[in-house]
């Protein structure tokens, strides 16, 4: 049964297939990509990526392209700005893995550059209200949600060096790794000075009582 279930799923998919090939009207492969945008916003290509996959007639698919791009439903640059603001607010990464990211979704190279350029050089206000760069604070991001596996290495040397390979493998730039765990390190110490400061004064209330 299994079997025939995957042939009549076969033939049914070949069939529709057949049938976008041979569609000729220009409003059925806009409704096509206009479905196909309503789950999130996507780029130029992974739309045109889409629609060649379901086999519709390329003309069409431009006319619907160009037609999207008319309509504001379809802009690379506004895109690729929200997928970095999303990554930094949810996912935090580095310039690298940003660029490859944007790269597969089909952006062009000096898009690209441009927003990371503006990343790389502008502020923004941290979860704290402090300000820094995009890049730094999504760094920061990062380690502080993997501060309580990283806080348990005990070994100083051993756990920068974990938490600088953590941003690494995500992206991050060298000189941002640095700073990043340098400053994961004294918020550590501090966390620790403090955490002393109340153990003692426990100590001392315990010792009145």
């Amino acid at each position: 049964m299994a079997g025939r279930g995957g042939r009549d799923r076969a033939a049914a998919r070949k069939a529709r297939l057949e049938r976008h090939a041979a569609e000729t009207d220009a409003g059925a492969v806009l409704n096509a990509a206009a479905r196909f945008l309503e789950a999130r916003q996507r780029s130029i290509d992974e739309v045109r990526r889409h629609l060649t996959g379901a086999a519709y007639p390329a003309d069409l698919i431009e006319r619907a392209i160009e037609r999207l791009t008319e309509l504001r439903m379809l802009d690379d640059e506004t895109f690729a700005r929200s997928w970095v603001e999303s990554r930094d607010r949810a996912h935090p990464r580095g310039d690298q893995a940003l660029r490859r990211e944007l790269a597969v979704k089909g952006i062009h190279r000096e898009l690209i550059a441009g927003i990371l350029e503006e990343r790389a050089t502008g502020t923004a206000a941290d979860d704290d209200g402090e300000v820094a760069s995009a890049q730094l604070i999504a760094a920061r991001r990062l380690l502080a949600r993997r501060a309580a596996a990283l806080g348990r290495v005990g070994e100083r040397q051993a756990r920068r060096q974990r938490a600088y390979a953590l941003l690494a493998r995500n992206g991050f730039d060298p000189d941002v790794c640095r700073e990043a765990v340098a400053e994961f390190e004294r918020e550590l110490a501090g966390n620790d000075t403090d955490a002393g400061e109340a153990d003692a004064g426990d100590d001392v209330d315990d010792s009145e009582s």
